[in-house]
């Protein structure tokens, strides 16, 4: 429950002074829902200060221009008016057991009272804070010319204990130890932005297993910074109970009619368990009940839980669902591809020295296209040629010419037939679409005559788009703001859409081949039904910025994402509801500050969304989600040098044994490299089911263009990625918990010093082993004695010899 003070204004004049109380439940955190409890309406002017009772429930005490009235929420009366104030309140609070209301206000005015206030002088000409502390029967009052500190006792308020400054200035020397003990700076934090408040969190939202004592919130011009302070411990699982003793809870001792009546019970303690979520977790409506709290039981500190006698019945923990709901959406959105892992594939994969890249196809254009055998590059030479390069032969290229595409116009826009991998369209800027087919094993010589040609648009085309379930079905944006459909197998146009106004940015097909959605410079996004009409069925507001946009449909088919700009040539990205445009986005996410347009790429297997600009080195990866919040970033993709684009393959190219979701070609300045986007696992042996579900084969037709003309629909057959060898991860056995360390009692355990000689012979007996093979020494020959009488002679000659010398 918070309470909202505010003035209405009627006719430029002021009409009246009221306050809200709202009750806000636990299901309002998801749903921004706000009820209006009571509206008290107050007769003493402008409102100042709101503070509740620390005990009672509902008891407020209401500080206007000069007086101060003390309020029963629950019954809409006032139970108290106060005795005026010289000047304007500044102060308010309450002591700790509710019996006393201190009040400071701007002529240096210090009042303390139980009931009938007492006033006292304590300065003069300036300007008191609002800050107002109470401790026990003393308080605090703070001034800010002189930063100074007063102590007052509210037993005796002609002057104050003890004045303390930034000089350490005492004014009475017989109670310096105290003062010393009170001002001691025991942590000061500084920050960056100037604070503009600070709210203390209370004890009951503290991390206990980090050894958190303080939290407070800064609101600053811009932010609410939440700063923490912590005692340094040892990280571990025990409970330190020499930092947290007992706390209030959070039921009322009293409600504000029984403390009226001279009632003065106080709030029940509880105490702080590791398990601080729950402790979080409590209902904030207050109840008449003063049982004592209901806390869970805990090992740590048995002996201090405090008994309950109504159980979980009251009011102190929240049901099991609502726990599950209120902890989800504390710590927020997970996804299981929060850590997906981009790599570039071995240099053996790459091909290098490509020269002559045109570096000037439009925003509307990818800058090259990929398919499973082969990438088209545009080229910076005369006549609009292409560069068509085999995957399957990396390497370095020749610094000769290469055999090329001559489409002798600068391509426009180009793309490959999804289900035809030797068909390359191409737009150019003469307003004409040229159909190309490469030969089986790539390019042996220069081509020079398109298949066919498709004429029909008056200016220069924007880009092309093939059709995700029909063959042969084209569509093209043109300057001429116009939408046209092409039938590739007999070369005519098929539709017309109309209704553009400016520049179209980008176009996509739904999932299931029935609307195609539009973004265009004019600020909209537009959805047509092409088979039924020419207009389109749904406009909603699109990007404010108008540099450009690109569109893609998620959530199978319940969401359009578009990519764009704001009002401040940001890159945002912006989800829109497919069902109703008009309202507007539903859900937006900033990215950064960049000239070029994120280009998307939408797995629909994983919901994963890879986004990259044109000269970037970083990829935005996604997941996107049919809910609030929508939008879950995971782990980026970094490059070394700036990029062209990416172009994704299909998923028959992943190595789904190394956890593959996605693989890309990516475009470098000189080199073409192959990029893999893994998620880590660590039971890769099993096939991840949970990752790899059964996925469309989108590389083939599922219809003609002729009968989806005529209004059939069909949708690709799907097929299951999993190797014969592998089993499901959901089917794998459970592997039993091994203990990492061994317990300590194996270390900690004292042996007698029998047992450590016993071990000690056990260990040399194993060493040397109980073996009876004869020593070394006993394997030696002996000489005969001819060799003895031999060598005795040689030793006195030998002797004889030295001697006569």
């Amino acid at each position: 429950k918070f309470i909202v003070c505010g003035t209405y204004f009627m006719k430029e004049r002021l009409i009246d002074y009221l306050f809200l109380s709202f009750f806000l439940p636990l299901i309002a955190l998801s749903f921004s829902l706000f009820l209006v409890e009571v509206s008290l309406k107050s007769s003493e002017g402008r409102l100042e200060l709101l503070l509740f009772h620390p005990t009672a429930s509902g008891l407020l005490a209401v500080a206007s221009a000069r007086g101060i009235q003390v309020w029963d929420t629950s019954r809409d009366k006032a139970l108290a008016v106060l005795e005026q104030h010289a000047d304007q309140l500044q102060g308010l609070t309450w002591k700790e057991d509710g019996s006393l209301l201190a009040s400071s206000c701007k002529v240096s005015k210090t009042s303390v009272k139980q009931f009938d206030f007492l006033d006292s002088v304590y300065g003069e000409g300036k300007t008191v804070s609002v800050s107002l502390i109470l401790l026990k029967c003393m308080f605090v009052c703070v001034q800010h010319r002189q930063q100074e500190v007063r102590l007052w006792d509210s037993r005796k308020l002609n002057s104050s204990v003890i004045l303390h400054t930034e000089n350490n200035y005492i004014k009475e020397a017989a109670v310096q130890p105290f003062l010393l003990c009170l001002c001691f700076a025991v942590s000061h934090c500084l920050s960056d932005a100037s604070t503009r408040g600070i709210a203390l969190v209370p004890k009951h939202v503290l991390n206990v297993g980090c050894c958190e004592v303080l939290r407070v919130l800064q609101l600053t011009e811009n932010f609410i910074i939440p700063i923490s302070y912590q005692v340094p411990r040892k990280a571990g699982q025990d409970f330190h109970a020499d930092l947290y003793p007992d706390t209030l809870g959070h039921t009322p001792a009293v409600t504000a009619e029984e403390w009226w009546q001279g009632a003065n019970k106080q709030v029940q303690v509880v105490v702080l368990f590791c398990s601080t979520l729950k402790l979080f977790l409590v209902q904030l409506e207050p109840s008449t009940s003063s049982s004592p709290l209901s806390t869970p039981s805990s090992s740590a500190a048995p002996s201090r839980s405090p008994s309950s006698t109504s159980g979980l019945s009251s009011g102190f923990l929240p049901s099991p669902s609502q726990s599950s709901r209120a902890i989800q959406s504390m710590l927020g959105p997970s996804s299981k591809f929060r850590h997906i892992q981009g790599t570039v594939l071995h240099r053996a994969t790459h091909i290098t020295n490509l020269r002559g890249m045109s570096l000037t196809t439009p925003g509307e254009c990818d800058g090259f296209c990929a398919n499973a055998q082969r990438v088209a590059v545009p080229l910076a030479i005369a006549g609009g040629q292409i560069a068509v390069l085999e995957l399957s032969q990396p390497g370095k290229l020749p610094d000769t010419a290469l055999p090329t595409i001559q489409n002798s116009v600068n391509v426009a826009d180009l793309c490959w037939d999804p289900f035809d991998f030797h068909k390359l369209v191409v737009a150019g800027d003469d307003a004409k679409i040229r159909v190309w087919m490469v030969p089986e094993g790539g390019l042996l010589e220069t081509l020079t005559e398109p298949r066919c040609i498709l004429q029909g648009h008056t200016e220069k085309i924007y880009s092309i788009k093939f059709h995700p379930h029909a063959s042969g079905l084209l569509v093209s944006s043109s300057y001429d703001m116009t939408v046209r459909l092409w039938d590739l197998d007999t070369g005519n146009e098929v539709r017309k859409l109309s209704g553009h106004q400016d520049q179209i940015f980008g176009m996509a097909w739904s999932p299931n081949g029935k609307f195609l959605a539009t973004v265009c410079k004019d600020g909209k996004v537009r959805l047509y039904d092409p088979r039924k009409s020419a207009e389109p069925i749904q406009e909603g507001p699109g990007p404010e910025g108008h540099r450009g946009g690109r569109l893609v449909w998620v959530c199978n088919g319940q969401y359009l994402l578009v990519s764009g700009f704001d009002c401040r040539s940001e890159r945002q990205l912006y989800l829109y509801s497919c069902e109703s445009l008009a309202s507007g986005a539903v859900a937006t996410a900033p990215t950064d500050v960049s000239p070029s347009t994120l280009i998307p790429f939408y797995d629909s297997d994983t919901s994963v969304l890879i986004l990259t600009g044109k000269g970037d080195t970083r990829v935005y990866i996604f997941e996107i989600m049919s809910e609030a919040p929508y939008f879950t970033e995971c782990s980026s993709f970094h490059s070394s040098e700036p990029h062209k684009g990416l172009c994704f393959l299909t998923k028959t190219e992943c190595d789904v044994r190394d956890v593959e979701i996605a693989r890309a070609i990516r475009l470098g300045k000189t080199t073409i490299e192959p990029v893999a986007f893994k998620v880590p696992r660590v039971r890769k042996e099993f096939f991840q089911d949970d990752v790899f579900p059964e996925t469309a084969v989108w590389w083939e037709p599922a219809l003609t263009a002729s009968a989806w003309l005529l209004g059939t629909d069909a949708q690709h057959r799907k097929i299951s990625l999993k190797p014969k060898d592998m089993t499901p991860v959901s089917l794998a056995p459970k592997e039993a918990p091994v203990r990492k360390y061994l317990p300590s009692s194996v270390y900690l355990e004292e042996k007698t010093d029998e047992q450590k000689k016993e071990e000690l012979l056990s260990a040399m007996v194993a060493k040397l082993g109980n073996r009876e093979d004869p020593l070394p020494q006993e394997l030696f020959e002996g000489v005969d004695e001819d060799e003895w009488v031999r060598l005795e002679l040689y030793l006195c000659l030998k002797f004889w010899n030295l001697n006569t010398a």
